[in-house]
């Protein structure tokens, strides 16, 4: 097991300012109602899909428990609050103290969901559940959407390489995250070494038209990163002649080249006339990669050309036009008064405009077909079905404020893959279209 997947390797600040002011003044009025102790049940889910996608992905579990680990308000936080009075001192003394006891159950990172998929379930007192909203949606929202567009670049590759390098194309700290998302969803490698360093991911990277351009010539540019890389390294060859570049990188590296990149230009007909080139002057086994502003869609178009990898940046980290996926976290249930042993009360939001819940503490199952294929996903509140016993999806990931799941990044991506390959084979494909599975409850 990789260290990096117990915990992030470097020092994580507070991320108790992660959230949304209201969460803060909710938390003030409760305590002072004496409600802020009542026993709650928060559910995080999806009332849709984004447009024309099939499922969705979960992504961004590990980072949650990372989060809610580090949810603290330490001296300088504090100070922060006192200073802009955004509560009382009650409120500071009670915060000061602040560690999530509760329980959190969720779908396994990895997993896909469908609409209303209670995705996490967090549990607790009002007061300890209400202050994690905003910092769970975040992390989830973002690094689901770009699970989901991995995804599907990943089921359009067939196998082949995929490399994420977005990060020039986002925050830097989203650029991170991404990286992770993507990795789970099916990416291979990244290029961003601080994702590298977090988490593990392989990472590579050779070289940009700058390098070629710093060079008297393209011959020169090529012998020194030969020089400096190896015959396997990888020469970008579309910065002059692509023809000419060919031909000069085989010359060099002879036909233990590893790799060629092409950055631009018909990727399609390029492609073809390159491998043709490279066969023709012994180097077979050197590989092709594309890059240049991909998307599923010109990936899937790739699918006859002779192409090893892509490398994929602003599309893949910008969740490929879906860059959230309206995740919302709703209370479900709460107790009637702050003794432990009351009951839990289903509640929801009654309103106009599609944006109401369905109240309850709900367990997921999803059943499958005579071939072992998913043909629906089942919610309920009451007891499970015996048939769907074996089939429940939620898992518990964190128990009386200690957590009990953290998995290597690695097994979230096999998840992911064993996940999808269970879904009906239209879940894959590219054109618009309703959830793959339908969602009941019962």
């Amino acid at each position: 097991m990789n260290t990096a997947d117990l915990g992030l390797p470097v020092d994580v600040p507070s991320t108790a300012l992660f959230t949304d002011q209201y969460e803060l003044t909710m938390l003030r009025a409760a305590l002072q109602a004496g409600t802020a102790d009542r026993r709650s049940v928060f559910e995080v889910f999806t009332r849709r899909l984004p447009e024309g996608r099939r499922y969705g992905v979960v992504a961004g579990t590990g980072r949650v428990l990372d989060a809610v680990e580090n949810f603290r308000f330490d001296t300088d936080v504090l100070g922060f609050l006192r200073a802009n009075r955004i509560v009382d001192e009650e409120t500071l003394g009670w915060l000061a103290s602040y560690r999530f006891g509760g329980d959190i159950w969720g779908y396994p990172e990895g997993e896909v969901y469908f609409p209303g998929s209670p995705i996490l379930r967090v549990e607790g007192s009002f007061a300890e559940c209400v202050l994690l909203e905003t910092v769970i949606l975040s992390i989830l929202n973002h690094d689901s959407a770009i699970a989901a567009a991995a995804s599907r670049m990943s089921a359009a590759a067939g196998g082949r390489g995929l490399i994420e390098m977005g990060a020039r194309r986002t925050h830097e700290l989203s650029a991170v995250a991404a990286a992770r998302a993507a990795y789970v969803g099916g990416f291979d490698t990244t290029s961003d070494l601080a994702a590298g360093f977090r988490y593990g991911i392989p990472t590579v990277g050779t070289s940009a038209h700058a390098f070629t351009l710093l060079h008297d010539s393209e011959r020169d540019a090529f012998q020194a990163q030969v020089n400096a890389l190896g015959r396997g390294t990888t020469l970008l060859i579309d910065t002059f002649d692509v023809a000419e570049a060919v031909r000069t990188a085989v010359e060099i590296a002879g036909p233990e080249l590893g790799a060629v990149r092409i950055d631009s230009g018909d990727l399609l007909l390029v492609a073809h006339r390159v491998r043709q080139q490279l066969d023709e002057l012994g180097a077979v086994d050197t590989k092709i990669v594309v890059t240049s502003d991909l998307d599923e869609y010109a990936i899937a178009s790739l699918a006859a050309a002779p192409v090893d990898a892509y490398g994929v940046g602003t599309q893949l980290v910008t969740g490929s036009g879906q860059p959230t996926c309206s995740m919302v976290y709703k209370i479900v249930a709460r107790a009637t008064s702050a003794d432990p042993k009351a009951p839990l009360q289903p509640v929801a939001k009654k309103s106009l405009g599609g944006k109401t819940s369905v109240g309850g503490r709900k367990w997921a199952a999803r059943r499958t077909d005579p071939w072992g294929y998913a043909e629906a996903e089942v919610l309920g509140t009451g007891a499970v079905p015996s048939d769907l016993l074996d089939r429940q999806l939620l898992v518990q990931l964190v128990k009386g404020g200690g957590i009990v799941a953290r998995e290597p990044l690695e097994t979230a991506r096999s998840r992911h893959f064993a996940a999808r390959a269970a879904l009906p084979v239209s879940a894959t494909q590219l054109s618009r279209g309703e959830p793959v599975i339908p969602t009941e409850y019962i």
